[in-house]
């Protein structure tokens, strides 16, 4: 028994998003209620080549723990031996076998989601990884339902999973084919929780607190999986947790608050030393102010100034200016209500720019 399941715990996990999750990222959800962390997926053959560019993606703080690091790949030998190196450098609390990713540079290796239609190679990897490293950290797996609709075999892979020695396993509720449009289907992580004794995490459409005391009081998973949602409102850590223990929404968060998280994350990750710049940080940083400006009043100017942050003063100017005008605003409601977020970044492009550097 993974030790954050014990004692009927409910762990709400961050979903390892490329391009989003990096260590300054999951050190500012893990302050805010996240239980377990997982990085940034990285590739089995960088870690091999010793690649800095890779290795970057495995760095986590102890603040940070239980954390597991990520691998992608197709060869079992390898990506054991990939695991090994990894725990020499720090050891994590898991290693996590990448059976899910849809983006087609992934696929295209049969890595990711290819593998749930070529069950003996999934087999082969997972018992790889687990037999190379599973008396040192525990291997958990993250996998679809499915290939496609006509390939919803989630269950059978699970079984399959636990066979090979895999302790956890987290279920995303959308096939390889549905990438992330259409509706997560719960129904067959469900039946995934049920078919197996360890323990199954849920993942897909967790938006808000009641979003978890629905699945969880509904299905047989364990835990949760949050992905999306976080990265535009990283506090549902902090209002699922409410909501589970008093089955009431907290408060909505002011914007002042916001905005003081915003400019914290901006700082530490100019602060981390990952990029050469402050301007080359703050450009990184775009992609994460556009998904911050959901919820926030007047989004659409905020995305416009947004698109050119290039300094932390610069975003600090933007900040105050926005809650001061905010502040006196007299507008209609329907003004201040959450907007979606934009089409400029989705996951699987995160996914892919990640890639190309790994």
């Amino acid at each position: 028994m993974l030790p954050w399941f014990a004692d009927g715990r409910f762990p709400l996990y961050l979903a390892p998003m490329a391009g989003v999750t990096d260590l300054v990222f999951r050190r500012l959800c893990k302050e805010l209620g996240a239980d377990v962390m997982v990085t940034e997926f990285v590739s089995a053959e960088g870690i091999m080549q010793a690649d800095e560019r890779t290795r970057v993606y495995t760095e986590f703080d102890d603040a940070q723990r239980p954390v597991g690091v990520q691998l992608f790949g197709a060869d079992g030998p390898r990506m054991a031996e990939a695991a090994k190196k990894i725990i020499d450098w720090k050891r994590p609390d898991f290693i996590d076998i990448n059976f899910g990713c849809p983006v087609k540079k992934v696929v295209a290796k049969n890595g990711g989601s290819s593998l749930l239609k070529d069950c003996p190679v999934l087999a082969q990897v997972a018992s790889s990884i687990a037999k190379g490293v599973g008396g040192q950290v525990p291997v958990t797996a993250k996998i679809r339902i499915g290939w496609d609709q006509s390939l919803i075999n989630a269950p059978e892979v699970c079984r399959l999973l636990e066979d090979c020695g895999i302790q956890a396993i987290a279920v995303h509720g959308r096939t390889r084919a549905q990438g992330y449009s259409g509706e997560a289907d719960w129904e067959v992580i469900d039946r995934c929780s049920r078919s197996v004794s360890i323990p199954v995490i849920g993942n897909g459409d967790i938006a808000s607190g009641a979003d978890v005391a629905r699945r969880r009081a509904t299905t047989g998973v364990r835990g949760v999986m949050i992905g999306r949602a976080a990265m535009g409102h990283p506090w549902i850590f902090r209002e699922a947790k409410h909501y589970l223990a008093t089955g009431e929404p907290p408060e909505p968060v002011p914007p002042e608050e916001r905005w003081a998280f915003i400019l914290r994350h901006a700082r530490l990750l100019i602060e981390w030393g990952k990029f050469p710049s402050e301007r080359h940080a703050m450009q990184s940083m775009r992609s994460r102010l556009m998904a911050y400006s959901k919820g926030l009043p007047q989004g659409k100017l905020l995305r416009q100034r947004f698109s050119t942050v290039s300094s932390c003063g610069e975003l600090e100017d933007i900040a105050a200016d926005h809650l001061a005008a905010t502040a006196s605003w007299n507008g209609d409601a329907e003004d201040f209500a959450e907007e979606a977020l934009p089409d400029f970044e989705t996951a699987g492009e995160a996914c892919a720019s990640t890639l190309s550097k790994q």
